[in-house]
């Protein structure tokens, strides 16, 4: 693949690259009702420092139109120049989406390498990936990206290759050659990640053979889900005050107040604008969002954005075909209220008792473990509320049931007979109902809800 190609949105070298950050938001219309832009703007920094750049200058630009040829207006193009020139940066980031023609221009103006919010988020989920699937599927979907690149970007890609063979002739162009090995390389690796898939369909299947039920955390980055992942795992994933600290999803199994054992799933931060061919090659990581018992959506709501993004980590969501169908296993989470002033806090404790019991959030510090009994109990009554309790009798010689039902059900309290026979209650997701049924024969519903 050609160098020029093969370089697209890259920006870290062996030195940090001087940059500036260039906020270009539109000052009417929906988009500009939704978000601040100066915490727009303080978002693309932090999405620029993710990657290490040294960032020398953040430019916010309120925009009227956007220029069908730089994105910006003639003026704004001029000044930047200077700003670029007089502080020696070598990249300009534009926290938008720019098409190649705009990067192009942009970048001959300013005498700079210009990327665009797409390419940074893919350089930093680039970084990021650890496992062999993150890095693929972050591979696939920079190849979509570049693939997307090639019209009207590079004028030597126009150039046309000798012919090969014993026909010779004109051969094709390096336009033609280059999205030729960007498709190969992307069927390879949709054919590597479906054996991925496949691979994490058996293991999901293996696990749910045993009763752990997954609760998995969803959220804005940075909003504080590894943080909490670690306090109530004792884990130790990376969690930073950077965004996209974490990357690939983590597993880990935690006990709930009554003894009940789940798998608690941390996955990747949601962010607004986020590139579409991300969402879809992030969707076989993703499915392990979609297939939880219950999802904890943790919010920020020590920051100014809190409501635009749950606004855009809902609309993720609806993205995973999780919009309405979800709803009742959805836990609101209001992280960081250690960062709260007593009066937000209490404004924020009075909000959270309008909600209706079932919708009601849970205000906690993934910090100081503040509001943690509080959530579990959430969890495990929402668990229980799609669970049987049922009360059950064995023989005494029974030992293998016994082995059974702590290996598939939840094992809630167990007494002695006087014939050294047990009492048994239990908990059983509903399609274990029948076999337990079959196993000990007529399983009356317990007489307490445990």
């Amino acid at each position: 693949m050609n160098d020029d190609l093969a370089g697209e949105g890259r920006a870290v070298g062996d030195e940090r690259t001087r940059a500036i950050v260039v906020g270009p938001y539109l000052s009417k219309g929906p988009t500009s009702l939704s978000r601040d832009p100066q915490a727009r703007l303080g978002e693309a920094v932090g999405l620029a420092q993710a990657i290490d750049l040294d960032i020398v200058g953040e430019i916010g630009v309120a925009l009227n139109e956007v220029r069908p040829a730089t994105y910006l207006g003639k003026g704004k193009v001029e000044e930047i120049a200077e700003t670029v020139k007089a502080r020696e940066a070598g990249l300009v980031s534009m926290d938008c989406q720019l098409s190649p023609v705009q990067q192009r221009n942009l970048e001959k103006a300013w005498g700079a390498k210009v990327i665009d919010r797409t390419g940074l988020i893919l350089e930093i989920f680039g970084q990021r990936a650890r496992t062999k699937e993150g890095a693929l599927q972050v591979e696939l979907a920079h190849l979509a990206y570049q693939k997307s690149r090639l019209v009207r970007s590079w004028t030597h890609l126009e150039r046309q290759r000798g012919g090969f063979g014993f026909l010779g002739g004109p051969g094709e162009t390096q336009i033609e050659t280059d999205r030729r090995l960007i498709e190969e390389r992307m069927r390879r690796i949709e054919q590597d990640l479906d054996k991925v898939k496949r691979t994490r369909g058996l293991h999901r299947k293996t696990r749910r053979e045993v009763p752990y039920p997954v609760v998995a955390l969803v959220g804005y980055t940075n909003a504080g889900k590894s943080t909490l992942f670690n306090r109530l795992t004792k884990a130790d994933v990376l969690a930073q005050d950077m965004l996209f600290a974490t990357l690939d999803p983590t597993l880990r199994q935690i006990r709930l107040p009554h003894g009940a054992r789940v798998l608690l799933s941390d996955t990747v931060g949601f962010i607004s604008d986020l590139p579409t061919m991300l969402v879809s090659a992030f969707r076989a990581t993703l499915e392990e969002v979609t297939l939880a018992d219950v999802i904890l959506h943790v919010r920020d709501v020590s920051h100014e954005d809190s409501e635009a993004q749950a606004r855009d980590v809902e609309t993720i969501l609806d993205e995973l075909g999780l919009k309405g169908e979800a709803e009742g296993r959805i836990i609101e989470v209001w992280n960081k209220i250690d960062s709260l002033a007593p009066e937000r806090l209490d404004a924020l404790r009075v909000a959270a008792r309008g909600y209706e019991p079932r919708r009601r959030p849970a205000l906690v510090s993934a910090l100081t473990g503040e509001g943690f009994d509080d959530l579990l109990t959430r969890v495990e009554n929402l668990l229980a509320a799609s669970r049987m309790t049922l009360a059950l009798e064995l023989a005494p010689e029974d030992g293998q049931g016994l082995a059974w039902l702590h290996a598939h059900a939840e094992v809630l309290s167990r007494e002695s007979r006087d014939d050294g026979g047990s009492r048994l209650v239990v908990r059983v997701a509903p399609e274990r109902f029948d076999e337990v049924k079959r196993r000990y024969g007529a399983a009356a519903p317990a007489a307490r809800n445990v």
